[in-house]
């Protein structure tokens, strides 16, 4: 990322802060991500991933908040042989991105919440590999924005157990490759991720 991006992440995360503290919830999140890509012509959620971060939550009413996160999310795709099946090849494409949700939540009762909003997401790293070479059959785009949405059960007091989908809404790679599929306004090749997390306010 360049020097701007990191101080835009910076200060949307840290302008939360000098809200009164009366006003804002914060704490730490750590969650499990399953994530495919739509175009890459294999299927399932079979790449696995971590999703650590922190959050802040502003009220805005009785039952509605807002909410920002700051974390690290891993994503990509994954396809193993299944001699069996007659697959032979071994694909793997792993991405890891500095993530930046802000969302919108209602509180339906003390227990179950919902969650709506976008992530910014900023590529930090990434590899692709072939049967154990390593590849790149287009580059990948530095920035994307998902769409995010979700739900939330409360433990208790400080501890939640969140259930969300991590959609990209632009194409990860920058050129067209083969195998590409239309999304919203264009081909192309599109991250989804399921992520369970647990969220804990300090």
């Amino acid at each position: 990322m360049t020097n701007l991006q990191y101080l835009l992440l910076a200060f949307l995360f840290l302008s939360f802060g000098y809200l009164p503290a009366q006003q804002f919830r914060g704490g730490v999140k750590l969650g499990l991500a399953g994530s495919q890509v739509a175009g890459d012509t294999y299927s399932g959620y079979r790449k696995a991933g971590i999703n650590p971060g922190g959050w802040v939550s502003l009220d805005i009413g009785k039952r509605s908040e807002f909410q920002m996160e700051l974390g690290y999310i891993q994503k990509g795709s994954r396809e193993n042989p299944d001699y069996e099946k007659g697959k032979y090849d071994a694909y793997l494409m792993r991405l890891g991105y500095i993530e930046l949700p802000v969302l919108y939540r209602i509180n339906y009762n003390p227990l179950l919440s919902f969650e709506a909003g976008l992530a910014l997401n900023f590529l930090i790293h990434q590899r692709e590999t072939f049967n154990g070479y390593e590849t790149v059959e287009s580059p990948f785009r530095r920035q994307n924005i998902c769409f995010a949405g979700g739900l939330s059960f409360r433990i208790n007091d400080r501890l939640r157990i969140n259930l969300r989908t991590d959609n990209s809404l632009f194409s990860i790679r920058r050129n067209r490759v083969s195998g590409d599929v239309w999304r919203f306004w264009s081909y192309g090749q599109y991250s989804d991720a399921l992520v369970i997390s647990a969220y804990y306010t300090l």
